[in-house]
């Protein structure tokens, strides 16, 4: 019996996949491998699971919003290039900028995206608050507290936008945010991804929406 390739799991939830995106996403796997094993850019156990708990985590964002072409996304810590990679390739009319403080993770990012031939992709080893440039969204996985994130990213914001949410953050985070939200000060609305995807994996994940 032919295995399935684990990619596939994506077009369950986003059928609507063009021939070149399946392609891009089914490098993935392959690409992670060989980068983690001279970089850990992911846990050693994950890696395995890298399609449920790293690609289709990202696209969760997908299931929100339905970014407008033109619009400008920063991922903040990055990381080896979560939420923004998937979502780099899931719209390729949006600008994306992936940053991190630690430039060996960059390198990885720089690396996959080439691999992939993305050309909305811009990566930096910067800190969010070093940043001088405005966005739409901005978006990451669980670095922070959702104020303290608030605090390091607002003023990265642009004030006009021309999507259907207004610009904003949306933060991937897993659990209990109640007392997060409270000390947010923000009005937010929470997405459960267990919504929308059936693996155990979602089932406390969310995406948190506030600007």
């Amino acid at each position: 019996m032919t295995e399935i390739p684990s990619h596939n799991i994506l077009l369950n939830y986003f059928p609507g996949l063009t021939p070149e995106q399946i392609r891009q996403f089914a490098l993935l796997k392959e690409l992670y491998a060989d980068w983690n094993e001279k970089i850990n850019v992911i846990s050693r156990k994950d890696i395995d699971n890298l399609y449920v708990n790293h690609v289709l985590h990202s696209m969760g964002i997908a299931k929100v919003i339905s970014f407008a072409n033109g619009t400008r996304v920063l991922d903040v810590g990055t990381g080896g290039g979560f939420p923004g990679i998937p979502l780099a390739i899931l719209f390729p009319g949006v600008q994306f900028f992936l940053v991190d403080s630690i430039g060996k993770k960059i390198k990885v990012v720089e690396e996959v995206a080439s691999s992939l031939g993305l050309k909305n992709v811009t990566a930096k080893k910067i800190r969010a608050e070093e940043l001088d440039e405005k966005f739409d969204f901005i978006v990451s996985r669980a670095v922070a507290s959702l104020s303290e994130f608030y605090h390091w990213t607002r003023p990265l914001i642009k004030r006009e936008g021309f999507n259907s949410f207004k610009n904003g953050i949306l933060y991937l985070k897993g659990g209990d945010l109640e007392e997060e939200i409270v000390q947010l000060k923000r009005k937010v609305i929470v997405f459960e991804l267990k919504d929308y995807f059936d693996e155990e994996f979602f089932e406390t994940k969310k995406v948190v929406y506030f600007n």
